[in-house]
């Protein structure tokens, strides 16, 4: 290290400074010439490579494959679920609240076994028709993986098997280009979204929102354990009433007790989705999209899409067994309200997760194409006179396992833009 004093005053100074900037100089400049005379030498005895440069760009910025602000625009790209390996949910408190009691020995019987297998495969090999019926149409088909529902699991709050991944509609909701994973209810679904990441961090890798709503404990305090269910008069008296089997303890709902008409979703309080899962949606998506809350005479209130199944713009579908409370706000509007025709689906089909109602649980494929169920004549007649071609696909066996065209499904892509149809 060469420390330099500074000196000052008079010439002697000037001269002591001349002398030392000179010294600086010749040891600096020596330092240089060997330092570049050995780097010389090392690289004339070194092997010559050509060193190509490396060019550093901006990721190539692609379109999103995600974007859907209703439920009718022109599809392009669905997840279609999977009937492989579904297992009947252990039969809890919250399982009970949601199924009718004369299928309650069912539950009791099978809870944690496989479907019957007979059945199983039919509704596996009609899905697969339905898959392909979709593409035939022009529609981009995805599904999630399949996974093996009969391990168990344990938390710190509760025990359980799982269930499917039939019905991506009521773990996924898109908005926009935004995909939410909702928390669901059902102790048997709380680890369904491991069948469907790949096909999410598919999606987020090239460009779409990923959102996982709170994933709630499940633990005993979420639910009414004590849930008075004996009866159908006992559901529509507690569901009047505002009770249901979740608690409000912590936020829970399913993707599919919403439903899109652009900056508006409906949705409404279930028996797996509470009061807090509503806030924390309408909180999230604020403040481009309103979430409103309605209500129906509905004694098993759980999924709103075959209740209330909006069709088209200022088109919905209304249960007329489950009158909506709200309905006059959607007439005010100007939006035309039709009650599908009663089910022609035999009392003797099983049906052990939802009701006949599946028939007005459709799929639109864009304003004026419908998939609908080939044994349901009289709601095909409903929309050929709406002007409305339909596509028809026999699942019967596939809606015992709980879900209609719309269930089996979640839309990703959908062409066309966000705008307000509700004033």
């Amino acid at each position: 290290m060469l420390r330099v004093r500074c000196l000052r005053g008079g010439s002697r100074g000037a001269e002591a400074a001349h002398l030392i900037g000179a010294m600086l100089g010749r040891a600096v400049n020596g330092w240089v010439q060997r330092t570049l005379q050995s780097t010389s030498s090392a690289a004339a005895a070194q092997p010559q490579h050509v060193v190509e440069e490396e060019h550093v760009t901006e990721p190539v910025q692609q379109e999103c494959p995600v974007c859907s602000y209703n439920e009718w625009d022109p599809l392009e790209e669905v997840i279609v679920g999977r009937a492989e390996n579904a297992h009947v949910p252990p039969f809890t408190v919250e399982v009970k609240a949601n199924t009718y009691e004369k299928y309650w020995p069912f539950y009791q019987k099978y809870g944690g076994r496989s479907f019957p297998a007979d059945h199983l495969k039919k509704a596996v090999a009609e899905i697969e028709e339905m898959c392909n019926i979709l593409r035939h149409e022009g529609v981009v088909v995805k599904r999630p993986e399949p996974l093996d529902w009969s391990v168990e699991y344990k938390t710190p709050d509760f025990t359980s098997s799982g269930m499917y991944a039939a019905m991506p509609r009521d773990i996924l909701l898109v908005v926009g280009n935004e995909i939410i994973e909702a928390p669901m209810a059902w102790r048997a679904r709380f680890f369904e979204y491991r069948a469907y990441r790949p096909l999410i961090k598919e999606y987020f890798r090239k460009g779409a929102k990923w959102t996982t709503a709170p994933k709630p404990t499940m633990a005993d305090d979420l639910y009414d354990q004590d849930y008075p269910i004996r009866t159908v008069e006992d559901r529509h008296k507690l569901a009047a009433q505002g009770k249901f089997v979740t608690t409000e303890h912590e936020p829970c709902f399913d993707a599919a007790d919403f439903i899109r008409a652009g900056t508006d979703l409906f949705v409404q309080r279930s028996q797996v989705t509470n009061y807090m899962g509503i806030e924390w949606m309408r909180r999230h998506l604020a403040p481009t999209y309103k979430v409103h809350i309605i209500s129906f005479r509905d004694p098993n209130p759980m999924h709103i899409d075959a209740t209330f199944n909006i069709i088209g713009p200022g088109l919905v579908l209304s249960n007329p067994d489950r009158p909506c409370r709200q309905v006059d706000m959607f007439k005010k509007a100007g939006w035309t309200v039709v009650k599908p025709p009663i089910p022609l689906i035999p009392d003797d089909h099983p049906l052990w997760m939802s009701s006949k109602w599946l028939s007005m649980n459709v799929l639109m494929l864009d304003e004026k194409r419908v998939m609908v169920d080939a044994n349901e004549t009289t709601i095909q007649k409903m929309f050929e006179n709406l002007g409305i071609k339909t596509i028809k696909v026999n699942i019967r066996h596939a809606n015992s396992l709980g879900g209609g065209f719309h269930c089996w499904t979640t839309d990703v892509r959908r062409r066309g833009t966000l705008q307000s149809y509700f004033h």
